[in-house]
């Protein structure tokens, strides 16, 4: 099954860390939380705790092909991480890689920095769907955005995640389907 990484630091909103990973894992996949630091308390914006399986330095570019997709939530965790060259960087190999991209409510934020924004098709929380428009993106306003040519699958809020973890899940289905 695929192995996910996930990308978050403090002040995650906390259901979609949650919610996307248990549906990934109730699925078969694991998933692997990156972040600042391996070992790295991270505190949800709603109180919840995680601890980084690993740090972004132990996930080089070179490195990031031992994982199948990559998952960012959203809260408030994506506007610290897009301002490091580091996470920034792995988002964009990411995204012309040909492997998915899974990105809900603020998550998108990231994909600005990578300079790819006007090639891609999704949506996002309410208040980053303009920012989003400026840098060139296609936004549309649903609970879940599939771009076919990036394999990106968005999603607006944790209202939309029970259709955002259909989707995600489906995606990496499609992915085993083409394997075997």
């Amino acid at each position: 099954m695929a192995k996910i990484m996930v990308i978050a630091t403090d002040w995650v909103e906390d259901l979609e860390l949650i919610s996307p990973t248990g549906a990934l894992t109730q699925a078969g996949h694991s998933t692997t939380l990156v972040s600042f630091e391996a070992g790295q308390s991270l505190a949800g914006k709603a109180g919840s705790r995680f601890t980084a399986d690993a740090g972004i330095d132990d996930v080089s570019i070179d490195e990031f092909d031992r994982f199948d997709a990559l998952l960012i939530p959203g809260g408030f965790s994506p506007d610290q991480l897009r301002v490091d060259a580091r996470f920034v960087a792995l988002v964009k190999a990411f995204l012309v890689s040909d492997k998915p991209v899974f990105a809900i409510c603020h998550g998108p934020q990231l994909f600005i920095q990578t300079g790819l924004t006007d090639q891609l098709r999704l949506t996002g929380y309410t208040s980053i769907q303009p920012d989003l428009r400026y840098a060139g993106a296609t936004v549309v306003d649903a609970p879940v955005v599939y771009d076919e040519a990036y394999r990106l699958v968005t999603s607006r809020t944790p209202a939309d995640l029970e259709a955002f973890n259909e989707a995600i899940v489906a995606e990496l289905a499609k992915e085993t389907a083409a394997q075997n």
